[in-house]
């Protein structure tokens, strides 16, 4: 599959996207079925969002047979500003090792390091995604 070219991120988005906001990750079922999952994630500094779960779980073999999804980043402290990305997946990081670091920055990232996590992360079957922005939609009204 030829991947659609990267979407220009404004100097807005990306700002947005680099706080620790919630992400609602779209992906479709072999049989044409929409799936939502919440996740965490971050902006990687060429524009890339990082997700990461734990395998095996619905959205990420989703996302493993089709590469497209659609995610909706809701800004934590006003759920009115939000914005949308439509994505394909670049990348696949199925080395768990590394997955799991990926978690671990996550938690990180959110707060959610407590020590008891952190090791419970690092004993799970995990998988990160590298996801292209190939276009977006603001709605960071101020």
């Amino acid at each position: 599959m030829d991947l659609p070219p990267p979407a220009d991120l404004t100097d807005r988005a990306r700002h947005f996207l680099q706080g620790p906001h919630i992400v609602v990750v779209g992906t479709t079922g072999r049989d044409g079925t929409p799936h939502q999952a919440v996740a965490w994630y971050r902006l990687d500094p060429d524009d890339r969002i990082l997700l990461n779960s734990r395998a095996p779980r619905r959205w990420p073999d989703e996302l493993k047979a089709d590469p497209r999804c659609a995610l909706a980043v809701i800004d934590k402290d006003d759920p009115l500003r939000w914005l949308g990305l439509q994505g394909v997946v670049e990348s696949i990081v199925d080395d768990v090792a590394v997955a799991r670091e990926d978690i671990v920055a996550l938690a990180y990232r959110y707060d959610s390091a407590d020590p008891a996590d952190i090791a419970m992360f690092r004993t799970q079957e995990r998988i990160s995604f590298r996801i292209r922005i190939v276009s977006l939609h603001d709605h960071l009204e101020d």
